[in-house]
Parts: structure tokens; sequence; C-alpha cells
């Protein structure tokens, strides 16, 4: 087997099973080449990948070593994803009466989708949730690509109990964009206890939802590691939960001119982590964005 060969499988296989641990053994058997050989091949890949900012690759020595690929996206990858899904996302057309910008189209586009998951998974870099946590309906694209990057489950809160998922626990919460009284659900064997998890959701006006979710998992004794939101309102400026992180901000939508105005998330401002504690600085704001 050529190397060009042995590389396009060892990327294939690290990209399809992120932050797995591979021995170097599986790699030998599965292409028949010596250690030292794999070891070579992975070197190359590490330096393309640190070149060109597809992820990190995290070689681990000793006999339970091995290898594995860590999502993380660039800087300057992130700045023209969002510069070019706030684009998107501020057609003209996109303004729905009430002030409502729809968004479904984009949140489904698995190109979209899967963007926005590794960028959860590059700001959360530092965290190592056990699940990754949404409620339906219109999160649940953003948070399965979250925990395909993290390589975890994911749960799925439900607006009610489902028969077919046994018991649930449920409680009721009110929305802060209605004002209503909701209720969401979650099946028992949903989540074990003690686990530590990152709630994930595509739209936060006052936060209620967040909060819900939030006490939901106190009802499972679980640890929220942190809530990751794709966009937020700038009003009103307090929301109902404090520790979350918004990609991009609304800050207006005029409906009779049908024009939506966005700005970059708080979290760009902020140091995400020590070794992404610039990223705040990527970001240029242009005119309608």
């Amino acid at each position: 087997m050529r190397r060009s060969q042995r590389i396009a499988i060892i990327t294939k296989v690290l990209s399809e099973n992120p932050r797995k641990l591979f021995p170097l053994n599986y790699f030998t058997e599965e292409l028949g080449a010596a250690k030292s050989t794999i070891s070579e091949d992975l070197a190359l890949i590490k330096d393309t990948f640190n070149v060109y900012n597809l992820g990190e690759i995290q070689t681990i020595a000793g006999a339970t070593g091995g290898v594995k690929l860590i999502p993380r996206l660039g800087e300057e990858n992130i700045k023209k994803f969002l510069e070019s899904f706030a684009e998107r996302l501020t057609e003209k057309e996109r303004v729905i009466p009430g002030g409502y910008i729809y968004m479904t189209d984009l949140i489904f586009n698995p190109n979209y989708a899967n963007m926005v998951g590794e960028i959860f998974a590059t700001v959360y870099n530092h965290l190592e949730p056990d699940y990754i946590v949404t409620i339906e309906t219109k999160g649940i694209p953003l948070a399965m690509s979250t925990a395909r990057a993290f390589n975890v489950p994911l749960v799925i809160i439900r607006d009610d109990s489902k028969v077919t998922e046994g018991s649930a626990v449920s409680i009721n919460y009110i929305s802060g964009s209605t004002g209503r009284i909701r209720t969401m659900a979650l099946a028992r064997r949903s989540l074990p206890t003690g686990s530590k998890v990152l709630l994930i959701d595509d739209f936060m006006r006052a936060g209620g939802t967040a909060r819900g979710m939030k006490e939901l998992m106190e009802e499972f004794k679980t640890e929220v590691l942190g809530i990751g939101v794709l966009v937020s309102t700038a009003e009103p400026e307090e929301k109902l939960v404090d520790d979350y992180l918004s990609l991009l901000v609304l800050e207006s939508v005029n409906e009779k001119e049908k024009k939506i105005v966005l700005k970059q998330g708080s979290w760009l401002q902020n140091n995400i982590s020590e070794e992404y504690g610039n990223i705040g600085k990527i970001y240029e704001e242009k005119e309608g964005i």
C-alpha cells in the first residue's frame, strides 16, 4: 500500500471518529505496516492539519496510548463562516410578521449545522461533557453536530413525555418569548445521575427555555458545563440565565423595511480558554451584520 493510500485511510478513520483514541496497533494491523511507518504517516497528517487549521492530531505515548483527532476550527475559518452565515440570515425575505426570522432552512442544512457544531466544539474544547442536551425541535441538528464533534450521545428533551420512552421527569417553565407556561419532559433512563452535560439550542430571547432545561437537569443531578446558542437577542439584555454563550446576537428586526441587524456574539469578546483567548479579535463587523 502506498503512503498516500495509508494517509487517506487514516485521515478518514480519525475524522469519522473524533476524540476516539486509536492504538497504533489498530492501523498497523489494518494497513499491514510497521509502527514506525504509521508514525511517519501520522506526523505528515498532523503537520497538514496544523497548517490548514483542520483540527488537532494528538499522539499519546505508552502502552495505553495511541492517536486521536480533536476537532478544532482555526480563527480564520470561524470568521469566514460566521460572516457568510450572517449574510444569509440577514436576507430581507427572512423577515416574518411579528419580528421573527425564518432560519429553519439554514439550521437543517447539514453543511451549516456541521460547522456550528464544530465551532461549539472549538470554543468548549476545554470541557469534557458526557452528553449534549437540547430541546426539540430546531436545536436538534446543531446539537447533533456538536455531539458528533465531541463523540458523545445526544439527549433530546421533549415538549411532553412519550409512552415509548418509559417513565419521565416533567417540569413546567415560563417561555421567555411568549410568557406562557409550558412543559418539558425527559425520560428517566436518558441521563445517568452525575453526568456532565452541555446544553445547545438554536435561539434565545429571554432565556426561559434555557433556564427550564437547567432546572430539568437538576432533577437528574447532572452538572451543566455550559449553554451554547446560535443566535440570541440583544433585548432583553438581562436573560434568565447568565452562563450562556451565543455565536451571533440579533440587534433588531425592522418589519417595515425588512432589515435585520446582527452583530458578533459576546463569546468573541471574552476569553474562552487560554489557547483561544484572542479569538474575539477575529471578527470584523460589516454593514448590516
